[in-house]
């Protein structure tokens, strides 16, 4: 399985984000403006968005044209509905209930069956969820340790208003599909859509 080994903080320094919607309260010593000084093209602004968004959720070049494939063809905008495939991950849906402190972890916990999805086990981290549907931390799952200090860590973090996240039972109900104004982060999906439109 092919998996992305970049360093975070570089790479977050790289395309413009901040470590926090990562998960990482580490803040880099080094010139936020280095990466400005050169000119960059079209191509080359096109190329760094679809970068920041694979990189934000952890996916390779092929899921990812595959999800733009599926939004292309989805009703409304083609960048606003990759988002909300991508947010509508379920490994995506375990950061953001703070039951993981990134994202990399979250996806690990899914592929260990610690998830469930309506009463299920599932431990797909690209298994996509549906309105109305209950995402839980398994009953096996919520007596760990690990899971406790990991909540007591992301305590701060706010819960997006699409999850519905019940703390005490260590689940989340999607109220609605998420969309671009519910992201903790700027991203331009108008030029992705252009570059894959070439």
């Amino acid at each position: 399985m092919a998996v992305n080994k970049d360093p975070i903080l570089k790479r977050c320094r790289y395309l413009g984000i901040s470590p926090m919607v990562m998960g990482i309260s580490k803040t880099s010593n080094r010139n936020p403006n280095a990466n400005n000084r050169k000119k960059v093209s079209e191509y080359g602004m096109q190329l760094k968005e679809k970068q920041k968004l694979k990189f934000i959720y952890g996916v390779l070049e092929k899921p990812f044209y595959h999800y733009f494939e599926i939004a292309d063809k989805m009703e409304g905008k083609t960048g606003d509905n990759l988002i909300t495939i991508l947010e509508s991950r379920l490994d995506n849906i375990a950061f953001r209930m703070g039951l993981a402190l990134t994202r990399r972890e979250a996806r690990q916990l899914v592929t260990h069956r610690h998830f469930t999805v309506n009463g299920q086990r599932v431990d797909i981290p690209s298994y996509r969820v549906k309105e109305g549907d209950v995402i839980a931390l398994h009953e096996g799952s919520r007596s760990s340790a690990k899971f406790k200090d990991v909540v007591e860590q992301t305590s701060g973090r706010v819960v997006p208003t699409w999850l519905e996240a019940n703390k005490e039972n260590f689940s989340a109900k999607v109220v609605r599909m998420p969309n671009k104004e519910d992201l903790d982060y700027e991203v331009e999906t108008h030029l992705i859509v252009e570059l894959y439109s070439k």
